[in-house]
C-alpha cells in the first residue's frame, strides 16, 4: 500500500505561536531584545514580525512547562544577543558549546524557553 504525500513546500513551518501570561511585558521584552515589532489582535492576541519567521504571542492564564519544543534565533553577535536578552529582563539558563558554534538559552517573562545560537 502506498501513501501519497503533499509536496514538502506545502508542509513548511509557516507561523509560530507563544503563551503569554502578559501581552504587553511579552512586546516589551521581544521588542528590547531583538526589535521585534507587533499588531494586536485585542486582549488575547498579538502578532510579531521582523523575527525571521511570522509569529503571534496568545494570551494563557499560566506559564508553560519547560521542555517542550525549543524555538532557535540566530544572532551574529552571540555575546551582544546575549547582553540585550539580559537587558531586557530575559533569564539566562543554559550556555554551551558545540561542535561548529555555541548558544546560550533564556527564559522570557512568559516563561518560555528559547535560545540563541552563533557559528563559531
Amino acid at each position: 500500500m502506498s501513501e501519497s504525500r503533499p509536496p514538502i513546500t506545502a508542509l513548511r513551518i509557516d507561523y509560530v505561536e507563544l503563551p503569554a501570561t502578559d501581552l504587553a511585558a511579552m512586546q516589551s521584552f521581544y521588542g528590547a531584545a531583538f526589535g521585534w515589532t507587533f499588531q494586536s489582535w485585542g486582549e488575547d492576541y498579538a502578532s510579531f514580525s521582523n523575527a525571521g519567521l511570522e509569529g503571534g504571542f496568545r494570551r494563557v492564564d499560566a506559564p508553560p512547562p519547560r521542555g517542550g519544543v525549543l524555538v532557535i534565533l540566530f544572532a551574529d553577535d552571540l555575546d551582544a544577543a546575549e547582553r540585550a536578552v539580559e537587558a531586557a529582563g530575559g533569564e539566562i539558563v543554559e550556555r554551551h558549546e558545540f561542535p561548529g558554534g555555541r548558544r546560550f538559552q533564556f527564559v522570557d517573562p512568559s516563561g518560555n524557553e528559547l535560545a540563541v545560537w552563533t557559528k563559531q
